[in-house]
């Protein structure tokens, strides 16, 4: 057994870990979670707006956030439009109009919602801090015009939205800067609207501290919390399956350290005897 393992081809390891990776990604598991209080009350704060309210939804992320963030899109503006909300998304990130724009256009067409009328993306705006403050003053104003180039004011879905006061809830999606930091000191401190965000699992505890002192509802940390809001919602979607596939990887790491550990540990003792 030990002169076995010290000769195994290592690309047999690898294989197996990528067999690992890839069943659960095409079958899922379902592997158990428990649904932390950050979590249920991201989903309870939505659950709690009036139903037909419009929400504003900044998905400030670009491709190098795909993993954690699309997950934790797509399920927030299923739950907003299974209560028949509209969905105002913008971008401050410009890398993310396009791809943004894709999750939310797949989303709204399987909930067959209408484009301008059910939900609108206003697009990328440069500025950071400064547009959310523009926004202060009037959401067309800052956008005067939305991704595909129609006038905002003009569209049925921006009838009675004028500024954050429009809006019941924020909903923040986030995997940096400007994003869910800037969002809550310059417009929840300000302002006082409501909010919600979801964050890389890396920066989830720098945002702990808005949870404490009530400035954040609810809060999605990484593919994790994602994964979590999935199963509040009954689905298996994409982070349910990344979860799966990372802990079959992670189980699969240790038992190698361990059975490392234990081949040097059975060397040494059958040097000594």
């Amino acid at each position: 057994m030990l002169r076995f393992i010290e000769n195994l081809d290592r690309r047999w390891l690898f294989l197996l870990m990528g067999l690992l990776v890839l069943l659960p990604l095409l079958f899922p598991l379902a592997l158990p979670l428990t649904v932390s209080p950050r979590v249920r009350n991201f989903h309870d704060a939505i659950a709690k707006i009036p139903d037909g309210s419009t929400v504003l939804m900044p998905c400030d992320y670009d491709p190098g956030g795909i993993p954690e963030m699309v997950p934790m899109t797509r399920t927030a503006l299923k739950q907003l439009f299974d209560k028949n909300c509209k969905v105002v998304v913008i971008c401050l990130w410009n890398g993310g109009p396009g791809l943004v724009d894709r999750v939310v256009r797949g989303v709204a067409q399987e909930n067959n919602k209408v484009d301008g009328v059910d939900w609108v993306n206003l697009g990328f705006k440069e500025g950071r801090e400064a547009v959310m403050q523009v926004m202060g003053q009037g959401i067309a104003n800052a956008f005067p015009r939305d991704h595909k180039g129609r006038d905002t004011r003009s569209l049925p879905i921006m009838k009675g939205v004028r500024d954050y006061s429009s809006f019941p809830l924020l909903v923040s999606i986030s995997s940096g800067y400007p994003g869910t930091k800037e969002w809550v000191q310059q417009v929840q401190s300000r302002f006082h609207l409501p909010m919600v965000a979801g964050v890389t699992a890396v920066s989830a505890p720098e945002y702990y501290p808005y949870l404490q002192s009530g400035q954040l509802l609810g809060l999605l940390g990484g593919m994790a919390g994602a994964a979590e809001y999935e199963k509040i919602r009954n689905e298996k979607g994409t982070a349910t399956r990344g979860m799966d596939a990372q802990s079959m990887a992670h189980v699969f790491v240790a038992l190698c350290i361990l059975l490392g550990n234990w081949v040097q540990w059975m060397k040494r003792k059958g040097g000594r005897a």
